[in-house]
């Protein structure tokens, strides 16, 4: 019974397979957190960047971002 159990623990001790996906959970964690905060702190400055192309592009009046964060784009009048 003894042989049994320690050969079983040898082999536990030898495979790496459950260490390796505890690593690549604990990677894929961190990439999806720093994600997660380059959105946060750069949400409103990409939100006005797009609103700034699509003012260009449609030939309006853009407004910059107030403090609470919302640019405007005033169309422009057709005569």
């Amino acid at each position: 019974m003894r042989s049994i159990l320690s050969s079983f623990a040898a082999r536990l001790r030898r495979d790496q397979r459950g260490a390796t996906a505890v690593e690549y959970g604990i990677m894929v964690s961190l990439i999806a957190v720093v994600i997660i905060v380059a959105v946060t702190l750069l949400g409103g400055t990409l939100k006005d960047t797009f609103t700034q192309i699509q003012c260009s592009v449609s030939g309006g009046a853009f407004a910059a971002s107030t403090p609470a964060g919302n640019a405007t784009c005033t169309p422009k009048a057709t005569p």
